[in-house]
């Protein structure tokens, strides 16, 4: 067995086996998000080719992280039952389906299924993958490792554009999908070949622990009852419903409007898409430092104060950019501003929900949270495009999303210091 073999001869260089399934969670986690950003680059040409409204496509974006928001909570049952391998791979293939699917439609209503098709394969690996291989295969540096994976998926819907760009720019937006479904493709084949469920299965305890433990495999119609069990419980607590809120703004403010409608936004300011990308590119590398730093953060000072700051300052960077010149220097200082804070919100989301609701509940509560994320997300991605249409500019898209950003900030710092407590559900 390849993965064994490998395994036993890394260990004998005292390199664990979990870095390996880090190093694939990572690659998966962002040629994943990097087709889930492909809209954003096909978005201009497309609605331009067929002379159809950005509405009708935005839209569907609406609808592609609608599926990846109802399809996360449960990501994990779907793991448990049928493994990472298996859902992984399914998930990549559908997923290189549907974007090819893009690339031959000629109807509004096929680029509607071919998102949500894209938007559901998403929901299947999303970050819930990454707390799955974090827990699993790590009893030590859990937090860094969540916090790596965090920002692969966040960096990964940045990092490929420019490619996806150029070759919109230089061959047809069709020729765009190709970076996505490459990767895509060396993902099936790479975790089929090398990852494995537990690492039990190549005769190895967690990272940090000593005992190889058996895998723990559950009743996939207990995690969903858990899982629904648990969303039951959290409604009737307030403090779920700020988080929640919140993380509905998160995506609201980030992945929906700034993902999708950057390059658009630009494109009307007289900058090219490439040029665009090339910008969301340098956001996914600040991105990274952002979210790491967010994490190392998180263990040392209070978190409702960092969501305070990273809300707050995401709401005024997002509210300032209409109003920039749009040159190198402005864009410049948007990339850094707005990438060191784009998903730094993750890691004391998930520390509050441990504080407040306690580690067993915690990742729960976390992928109901994850998924009011993307559907706010949808919300932003479906009628930034319906706005543009109606008034004729992004600006005012961007300026009442920085707004809501804002409020964001105040709700979290409404939280009482949980810290040394959980609170219960009443």
């Amino acid at each position: 067995m390849l993965a064994t073999h490998l395994a036993t001869r890394l260990a004998r260089h005292g390199i664990h086996y979990g870095w390996v399934m880090v190093a694939l969670t990572f690659l998966v986690s962002v040629c994943t998000s990097a087709a889930v950003s492909l809209p954003g680059v096909l978005l201009v040409p497309m609605t331009e080719e067929f002379g159809w409204g950005r509405g009708a496509v935005s839209g569907a974006m609406g609808v592609m992280f609608c599926l990846f928001a109802l399809m996360a909570p449960f990501a994990g049952a779907l793991m448990i039952r049928h493994g990472l391998r298996r859902v992984v791979s399914t998930a990549a293939t559908i997923a290189v389906i549907a974007v090819i699917g893009l690339t031959q439609v000629t109807e509004p209503w096929q680029v509607w299924t071919c998102l949500a098709a894209l938007g559901g394969a998403a929901g299947m690996v999303a970050l819930v993958l990454s707390a799955t291989v974090a827990n699993r295969w790590f009893a030590e540096r859990r937090g860094l490792v969540m916090g790596m994976l965090t920002a692969a998926f966040a960096a990964g819907q940045l990092t490929f554009l420019p490619a996806a760009a150029a070759l919109a720019a230089n061959y047809g937006w069709r020729m765009a999908i190709l970076p996505a479904i490459i990767g895509l493709a060396i993902c099936v084949t790479l975790y089929l070949l090398l990852a494995r469920d537990w690492p039990a299965q190549v005769n190895l305890p967690p990272y940090g622990a000593k005992a190889i433990t058996p895998p723990t495999v559950p009743a996939a119609a207990n995690i969903v009852t858990l899982s629904l069990s648990v969303l039951g419980e959290s409604l009737r607590n307030r403090v779920f419903w700020v988080l929640a809120g919140t993380f509905f703004i998160c995506g609201l403010s980030s992945t929906g409007i700034v993902n999708q409608h950057f390059i658009p936004f630009c494109g009307d300011m007289g900058v090219s898409a490439v040029t665009a990308a090339s910008f969301l590119a340098m956001m996914g590398i600040f991105n990274f430092m952002g979210t790491v730093a967010s994490g190392w953060l998180s263990d040392r000072f209070d978190n409702r104060a960092l969501l305070g700051w990273y809300y707050g300052l995401r709401g005024l960077s997002l509210i300032w950019l209409p109003f920039s010149s749009f040159d190198l220097y402005s864009l410049t200082l948007f990339a850094i501003f707005f990438g060191l804070d784009y998903v730094a919100t993750v890691p004391p989301t998930v520390k509050l929900a441990a504080l407040h609701f306690g580690p067993e509940k915690a990742a729960i509560v976390f992928g109901w949270a994850f998924a009011a994320h993307q559907l706010g997300s949808a919300v932003s991605a479906a009628m930034g495009g319906v706005w543009r249409d109606v008034a004729g500019s992004y600006g005012p898209a961007f300026i009442t999303v920085g707004m809501i950003s804002v409020s964001a900030a105040l709700a979290v710092l409404t939280l009482h210091d949980a810290r040394g407590r959980v609170v219960k559900a009443v």
